[in-house]
């Protein structure tokens, strides 16, 4: 692995089209969020050559994503937390881009990680960042790895050639379905929060917010200070949760008066809080016009004669996030499984994964956040780079990540939610594949498991690729979520798959 600046060259020579169609770095970060975006300046500081790949077009991820230059927006930073220390990097990476030390590729799907060049043991001994897997597993470390990116509206093919690479791929929400749930006006709570920071626009001028997890008082206090009518946030789980975690929200202050701020906003906006609550169906005919509100027992089974309605011209809902392992698992990194019941990639002090020079950092090692991932974004670029990781950031990564598992545990969704199902409601909008199905393959054809339900339903071969219905289709196949693991991460034309050189042997 690299310990100062390479002698690879920068791009490759340009196409037809006068782009790039090769880049060749020491260091190839997937992902401009909080955390690849810390890692590419921290190890560009260092000297590395650094490749940063984001499917956004602009960098910053869903955490700080803000509006585009052309709507005019005149305090873009209003809608976010923490924003200086998204803005002092930014800046760091428009200098580190001038320089040509960093080669920033917005508009790149990476698609698939391949190691190539396969380089002898000793070299890997030798190699201070690029060691044993995590677990002391020896493994035979790649010369380099090769990245296939889809870049674009015209869909061209780019290859990037590192010695190292850093996965920053982020998450996607967690969605539970309920009967409505297909109906316009309902969204994602991610999405609604997306909506008002990239396009100013609401969802609706109604908005029930609802699901579990420290997003949705976020999401309400955004949404009613932009001018949104909030009548509820319908939290699933009971914040009672957090008692077994007192020590590790002490040691975050911080995070408690981000938390206050919040609840302030809440109370200043007349938005009613209902915990041990949740949306069981959604009503209306062209688009939602009212929900139903149901109280939760401790496994979030629905308790009768609690039910009540609550008009509403939209619902944001999401029930957590789920880090986004398609490249890692492809590659075989380990996984775990976290606080909140996702699968997450098993890390070491360094944040290396089990495949030698494969590094991650930010939500794909459990859901924690945006300070935590900048924090390991810098942890990764110093072990990348060769360099001592200083205790200080070692201290704060533990300190933000005992908060984030308490978070995780406290609102990690109980057992009983499918409860709230009816057989007729679809689980797989993709696919169109309803909840009684999904209970048919498992009561009669034998399906244990969520492999097996979707290969008898078709659940999960849809578009999303089980993003959406993966976690409903696991809980009704009595398991928890697996990671996929796929050779493809994203959507690929057959044309760019056909251009590929032949592998070795």
């Amino acid at each position: 692995m690299p310990t100062s600046p390479s002698d690879l060259p920068g791009p490759g020579a340009p196409d037809a089209a006068g782009r790039p169609d090769e880049v060749r770095a020491d260091l190839a970060v997937v992902g401009a969020g909080p955390a690849g975006l810390a890692a590419a300046v921290t190890a560009a500081g260092f000297g590395l050559r650094v490749a940063l790949l984001d499917a956004g077009e602009r960098p910053g991820g869903q955490f700080y994503r803000h509006p585009a230059p052309q709507l005019g927006a005149e305090r873009p930073e209003a809608l976010h937390h923490g924003w200086a220390a998204f803005a002092a990097r930014e800046q760091a990476l428009r200098a580190h881009t001038a320089s040509g030390r960093v080669t920033y590729l917005p508009g790149h799907h990476v698609w698939t990680v391949v190691p190539q060049d396969a380089a002898p043991d000793a070299a890997r001994d030798a190699a201070p960042a690029g060691g044993a897997a995590a677990g002391g597993a020896a493994r035979r470390a790649p010369a380099a790895w090769v990245l296939h990116a889809v870049a674009g509206p015209e869909e061209r093919a780019v290859a990037v050639r590192a010695r190292a690479v850093l996965l920053a791929t982020g998450s996607y929400e967690r969605q539970l379905p309920f009967p409505g749930w297909t109906l316009p006006g309902v969204v994602g709570a991610g999405g609604a929060q997306a909506m008002l920071k990239a396009g100013l626009v609401l969802p609706g001028r109604r908005v029930v917010v609802a699901g579990s997890g420290p997003l949705l008082l976020a999401v309400a206090g955004s949404l009613a200070s932009a001018g949104a009518r909030v009548p509820a946030v319908v939290e699933a789980a009971a914040y009672t949760g957090y008692a077994p975690a007192l020590p590790a929200l002490l040691r975050n202050p911080a995070k408690l008066a981000e938390g206050a701020v919040y609840g302030g906003a809440l109370l200043r906006h007349g938005v009613r809080l209902l915990t041990r609550h949740a949306v069981t169906e959604a009503h209306g005919t062209d688009r939602v016009e009212a929900v139903t509100v149901a109280r939760l027992d401790a496994d979030w089974r629905p308790l009768p004669g609690t039910a009540r309605r609550i008009p509403c011209d939209a619902v944001a809902v999401g029930h957590g996030l789920v880090p986004q392992l398609e490249l890692a698992t492809a590659l075989g990194c380990a996984t775990r499984r976290a606080a909140d019941g996702t699968a997450a990639l098993d890390l070491d002090a360094h944040q290396r994964t089990s495949v030698p020079g494969i590094w991650s950092a930010g939500e794909t090692g459990g859901i924690a956040g945006a300070q935590p991932a900048l924090v390991e974004g810098e942890i990764a670029a110093h072990a990348v780079a060769g360099r001592p990781v200083p205790a200080a950031l070692l201290r704060r990564r533990a300190r933000l990540r005992a908060f984030a598992d308490a978070m995780g545990r406290a609102h990690r969704p109980g057992e009983g939610w499918t409860g709230w199902l009816r057989d007729d409601t679809d689980v797989c909008r993709c696919e169109e594949v309803p909840a009684g199905r999904i209970r048919e393959a498992v009561r009669d054809l034998g399906a244990r498991d969520a492999r097996t339900a979707k290969l008898l339903t078709r659940a999960g071969m849809g578009w999303c690729q089980g993003r959406m219905c993966g976690p409903a289709v696991a809980a009704l196949a009595g398991e928890e979520q697996a990671p996929d693991r796929r050779p493809l991460s994203c959507p690929v034309p057959m044309r760019l798959l056909a251009g590929l050189p032949p592998a070795d042997g």
